[in-house]
């Protein structure tokens, strides 16, 4: 086993160590909250004679778990891919896909303990997800020298402050629609920002980032072409290391950028982030691309490592209010994670920058708006 090997499974082994720690002495106030619900055969009510679901939960959702592993999957690719929309999609799956979201929403004015207990565990599952997905993309587009190191630990320090500060003010107190909704609301007016951002006049101030990724979609020809290229030597190179200045370089072309401006970003991205449950990437790649002018092929790698900062401090932080998890659904949900984590920087390349970004946007705008609609108008747009 590597070096990177060992990291990555003792990683993994010590965020399971304290969440199994914790969930005997934290299962109580689950318990609790399905005992105060009514018991009936109606929605918004526990039947007791039908089989344990989600969570445990007498009726609960029977995710059907082939479904649940090829969403993963997706859900794993796309994080890898453009470095975002790993949570979105979890979210998607988790609240549409499986139908917890309407279990939630059932129990609003019946039992509201339980409705944010089943809310905060879809929060916390998502970031699982996109959690280890991270961890993979990060050490994949590392070795492929896509990843901005101290640009990614910036955001990582303010996301450890952001994460912690926004899951402690939020858990246990939000409703299921609520959240869907701003949930929607937030990625709307990403998806609508992006958009201008492929227009010619929010393409016109790129000119480092345009370049840059023509420089490596040549050189993606060239390889397919048969020409022997060592990409490793043209991939990022810090060349300067200051507190208030990092200057590299990617492909030939030249980036600088002020690491307290991506601190101070990390810190308001991450409490939005963890608010919603999701990873995060869906902020940051608008703002590596936009604010530090990467090209979308830095931007993946570089928010994975944020994200996955971001993710460790909300996941425990969420298992130390006694958030419960549905462990059997989340393990073979990492399974497929991994699964797509691993494919998407290997096929990433293969599609030009442009379309990254337009891919990111078809997806923001639909679930932006299918999202709001349901959350605060109880409107679906299909099904």
């Amino acid at each position: 086993m590597s070096r990177n090997q060992r990291l990555f499974f003792f990683s993994a082994l010590a965020i399971g160590v304290i969440a199994l720690a914790q969930e005997p002495a934290l299962a109580g106030k689950l318990q609790d909250a399905i005992a105060a619900a009514p018991q009936g055969t109606a929605a918004g009510e526990i039947d007791a004679s039908k089989p344990a679901g989600f969570l445990g939960i007498p009726g609960g959702p029977q995710v059907n778990l082939i479904i649940a592993f090829f969403w993963a999957v997706w859900v794993g690719w796309i994080f890898s891919t453009v470095g975002a929309f790993g949570g979105v999609m979890a979210g998607v799956g988790h609240m549409s896909i499986f139908g917890l979201g309407g279990f939630a929403k059932s129990f609003k004015q019946t039992a509201p303990s339980l409705n944010k207990a089943i809310t905060d565990s879809i929060r916390g599952s998502n970031q699982y997800l996109v959690g280890l997905s991270a961890l993979i993309s990060s050490f994949n587009y590392y070795r492929m020298g896509r990843l901005v190191v101290p640009l990614a630990v910036s955001l990582g320090v303010g996301s450890i402050i952001g994460a912690w500060g926004s899951v402690t003010l939020s858990a246990g107190k939000i409703s299921f629609s609520q959240y869907q909704g701003y949930f929607g609301l937030f990625v709307l007016a990403l998806g609508c920002y992006l958009l201008y951002e492929t227009s010619a006049a929010g393409q016109a101030s790129k000119k480092k980032a345009k370049a840059a990724a023509a420089a490596f979609e040549q050189t993606v020809k060239k390889q397919q072409s048969g020409e022997k290229i060592d990409t490793k030597s043209l991939g990022v190179k810090v060349t300067k290391f200051s507190f208030t200045e990092v200057t590299f370089t990617f492909y030939g072309v030249e980036f600088k950028f002020n690491p307290l401006i991506p601190l101070l970003g990390g810190i308001v991205i991450s409490a939005v982030a963890a608010f919603l449950g999701v990873g995060g990437g869906f902020l940051l790649v608008p703002f590596l691309t936009s604010v530090a002018e990467l090209p979308m092929y830095l931007a993946a790698g570089t928010s994975a490592l944020a994200v996955l900062i971001s993710m460790i401090t909300s996941i425990i932080t969420l298992i130390s209010k006694g958030v419960q998890f549905d462990w059997a659904l989340i393990g073979l949900e990492l399974v497929g994670i991994a699964v797509g984590s691993v494919i998407g920087p290997r096929t990433s390349k293969y599609f030009s920058d442009l379309w990254l970004k337009r891919l990111f946007i078809v997806l923001a705008l639909y679930v932006g708006v299918d999202y709001v609609l349901r959350g605060f108008f109880n409107f679906r747009m299909f099904g």
